[in-house]
């Protein structure tokens, strides 16, 4: 794959710390929430920060296959992705759910199916749940 972008982020301290991106465009506390045995409070968290990344891509995704297919999609689409978070079943760490919902009001069930069926081949974030993808992990020297 040739890669087009690259970015950074960069955490400190965990599910009770913070983020940043390394150019300063973001930064965010984070707070482990009540349903995992933290305090909850005014932090983020990281599946919140995955879920609202998703929603973005998916919706730019479907406004590209769309573009493509020369249909207009109204102001109002949107894509909710609602994530979660658990013990794996094998019992060796914790797994990751996803779904998402995609609303085009006005625009008929079949297009609209055609166009949510598209974005999620185009979507890298529905690509890299939907394979196998080794991550490298590396010790900073």
């Amino acid at each position: 794959m040739k890669t087009l972008y690259t970015t950074k982020a960069i955490s400190t301290g965990g599910r009770e710390g913070s983020a940043r991106t390394e150019d300063g465009a973001f930064e965010v506390n984070l707070a482990l929430p009540k349903e995992m045995g933290g305090p909850g409070g005014d932090g983020a968290n990281p599946e919140q920060l995955f879920a609202a990344g998703y929603a973005a891509c998916f919706n730019s995704a479907l406004h590209n296959v769309a573009a493509k297919k020369k249909v207009e999609l109204p102001k109002e689409t949107t894509v909710s992705a609602t994530v979660g978070v658990g013990p794996r079943d094998d019992g060796k760490g914790f797994g990751i759910t996803a779904e998402l919902t995609v609303a085009i009001p006005g625009l008929d069930r079949a297009t609209a199916e055609d166009l949510v069926h598209q974005a999620h081949i185009v979507c890298p974030y529905s690509h890299a749940l939907r394979v196998s993808y080794e991550v490298p992990v590396s010790l900073a020297e």
